[in-house]
């Protein structure tokens, strides 16, 4: 198996352990270990499935481009990730899809800010991470690594809506109703009204997005965001 074939199959197995211990095999293992094991043994299986994945990735040669990169590709990227900061630090706040162990609140009256684009920003986010990197840097096993990413975050959510409508079908439903999964279509169909935003919606992603950006250049050796341009 050569390098790319490598990190293909440790995507394919990280995907592939963390769809099925969250979905239909969590239920017969925690019954069988009770939850605390649970999630020490679906922590670990991630934790090595990720490390494969990283350690395959960071193996890799060099690989040719599959296409041009010019700055038109960095300007969509760029304006990508500005709007992923903000769906991520949006989603951080006031979220009824972030876990909580305790009695799930009450759902906001209206779905206002980066929850009348999408009641799963945070992952949005993540899926728009993986499109500007795929389109900025579109070498094999780059394709590979964030399709998993991106996979992971869209199917992930899509999930996450099946097992919420099945634990809370009333409450879930009633949030389904004024939100969408795919982003804009509840606005579109007059379910949310875009607007909303909270200061550290637009002022936090905003400032992840600077920072994150000019880190990339001394992290990862290629200059990224307005960084770019100004650096």
């Amino acid at each position: 198996m050569g390098e790319t074939g490598m990190v293909l199959a440790a995507a394919i197995a990280f995907l592939g352990t963390h769809f099925l211990l969250s979905h239909p095999l969590r239920a017969p293992i925690v019954g069988r270990i009770g939850e605390g094991a649970f999630l020490g043994l679906y922590s670990l299986v991630a934790a090595v499935t990720l490390g494969w994945l990283a350690i395959a990735y960071r193996a890799v040669g060099p690989e040719q481009p599959l296409w041009p990169v010019d700055d038109d590709l960095w300007t969509i990227a760029t304006v990508m990730m500005l709007a992923a900061s903000m769906l991520l630090m949006g989603s951080l706040l006031g979220n009824p899809a972030l876990p909580n162990p305790g009695t799930p609140g009450a759902l906001p009256a209206e779905a206002r800010g980066v929850f009348a684009v999408t009641r799963h920003p945070m992952m949005w986010s993540f899926a728009l991470w993986g499109v500007s990197h795929i389109l900025v840097f579109p070498i094999p096993s780059n394709l590979i690594l964030c399709c998993a990413i991106i996979l992971l975050a869209l199917v992930g959510a899509a999930l996450q809506d099946r097992k919420k409508e099945a634990l809370e079908p009333e409450r879930w439903r009633a949030w389904e109703a004024k939100t969408s999964y795919w982003p804009y279509a509840a606005a579109v169909a007059g379910r949310a009204r875009l607007g909303g935003y909270r200061p550290h919606d637009l002022a936090g992603g905003v400032v992840l997005w600077l920072a994150a950006t000019w880190a990339h250049g001394p992290l990862a050796g290629i200059p990224a965001g307005i960084w770019r341009w100004i650096g």
